[in-house]
């Protein structure tokens, strides 16, 4: 059963790799170099403990159902091993979500028995284990743009480009190849631009399709499975940026049977041709975000920035987290009417407004301060603990706002249940929304998240507008 599968979450904190750091998350297990655990020993303990990418793309479940590309893979491991053993002896696989950049460390540390990344990993990185049997052989790095924009099929055309890439990106050794062979050339280098930490590979690629980040390189496999969902999303196949490399899984030294039964099982292993369907079925209507730094939507925001800026700073949020709140809700448009009496810029609603002693939210700045005033609220009475880093805080805030604070702190008592740090929403407790609720609070969080780092992005030049 998929629950059985499914029987442990537990995730470690992303390291973070730009301005904003998240914090540690969840228990960490040290098990000493000696204890090894070989087949024999998993087998007595009944338990396969799989560190897989926290990344949706490689190990997300949406209500009951995997969309995550590792799960099949390693459900079908779990069947394999089991195909000739007594009733009662049977083993269970034990899910371990990590950051990437934290697979191989946990590994060695002893925090599990096999490593599942789900994408490449930089040879320079992989000392002291062992690397499995292909999972997927030759596999080449794509360069991912728009539709309607320059395609390349040259590395020397990408001179001076921009690419967005996630921390630990194998794309990275990749660029700095091409970069060593431009400056021979004496051509201006392509310019890496590595993303927050909150965002996965999935969020980078859906901030390609709109317009917020130029372009970005991810595996194959990942550009063309992501593109059925993002069909804006133009995979450019000709050209070629490194040597195509061998997707695996890693295992310790000390376990050498164990890599033999998972080599034996990777030879044989054939994807079912429907393992996707309910991968796009979920996914095929939720990526919408679009670029809200487009030329109409930068001078709406040009002329709320003065009553964003004043609730901000009364409430003490930066006014681009309530800029990107409005964005996500009403496109910056004060007209805008929503469900259940929300309205207005922010979508406030008639009753949360009074709990706040905003009785006019009619007008745009009644609107943000209502709106600014229950936030404050939510924080001050829900997220206040110092344990929290600001930006995991927002992250909760805002699935409060959506989903209602009393049952945001109950998915935070879940997630500690279940060994994910309830300290941290993005890629931890949003696992239990997405199980319980589904994707739209996750994808709520998310998008505000990403109109927030693309504003962010802009800060600048947003701001050097109130000086004219």
């Amino acid at each position: 059963m998929l629950r059985t599968f499914l029987t442990c979450l537990l995730l470690s904190g992303l390291l973070a790799a730009g301005p904003v750091a998240a914090g540690e998350a969840g228990p960490q297990q040290h098990v000493p170099a000696s204890q090894a655990r070989d087949l024999a020993q998993i087998r007595a303990s009944k338990v396969l403990r799989v560190l897989v990418n926290q990344s949706r793309n490689s190990s997300g479940e949406v209500k009951g159902e995997p969309v995550g590309i590792e799960y099949y893979r390693l459900r079908a491991l779990e069947h394999a091993l089991n195909a000739r053993v007594a009733d009662g002896q049977e083993i269970t696989l034990q899910i371990i979500p990590r950051a990437k950049e934290q697979l191989l460390a946990a590994l060695q540390r002893g925090e599990g028995d096999l490593a599942a990344p789900g994408e490449l990993l930089d040879p320079g990185v992989v000392r002291g284990i062992d690397a499995s049997a292909p999972v997927l052989d030759q596999v080449p790095l794509q360069l991912v743009g728009r539709k309607g924009e320059r395609g390349y099929n040259r590395a020397e055309q990408l001179s001076g480009r921009t690419i967005a890439l996630t921390t630990a990106s194998a794309a990275g050794p990749a660029i700095e190849a091409i970069n060593q062979q431009l400056a021979l050339r004496k051509r201006a280098p392509i310019k890496v631009e590595w993303v927050d930490p909150t965002l996965a590979v999935e969020d980078v690629l859906e901030m390609v399709q709109a317009g917020i980040y130029p372009l970005t390189v991810v595996e194959r496999p990942i550009a063309q499975r992501w593109a059925r969902v993002m069909p804006r999303l133009r995979v450019d196949s000709k050209l070629q940026l490194a040597t195509p490399q061998a997707m695996r899984w890693y295992l310790r030294k000390d376990a050498p049977m164990l890599r033999t039964a998972v080599d034996r099982f990777l030879a044989t292993y054939r994807a079912p041709d429907n393992q996707d369907a309910a991968f796009e079925r979920i996914y095929r209507r939720q990526y919408r975000v679009h670029n809200p730094l487009a030329r109409q939507d930068r001078q709406r925001l040009a002329s709320l920035r003065p009553v964003l800026q004043k609730h901000g700073s009364d409430q003490q949020f930066d006014w681009l987290n309530l800029a990107a709140l409005a964005f996500k809700e009403s496109t910056l448009d004060p007209k805008a009417r929503g469900t259940g009496g929300a309205h207005g810029l922010m979508q406030i609603t008639p009753s949360a407004a009074q709990r706040v002693g905003v009785s006019n939210t009619a007008t745009v700045d009644g609107n943000v301060q209502a709106s600014a005033r229950y936030l404050a609220l939510i924080r001050r009475k829900f997220f206040a603990s110092p344990q929290l880093n600001e930006r995991e805080r927002m992250a909760f805030i805002l699935a409060a706002y959506n989903l209602g604070p009393e049952r945001v702190q109950a998915m935070r008592a879940e997630a500690r249940r279940r060994g994910l740090n309830g300290n941290q929403w993005f890629f931890q407790t949003e696992r239990i929304a997405m199980e319980q609720v589904g994707m739209g609070p996750v994808n709520f969080v998310n998008s505000v998240n990403k109109y927030y780092l693309a504003f962010n992005r802009e800060r600048a030049s947003l701001e050097r507008v109130a000086k004219r």
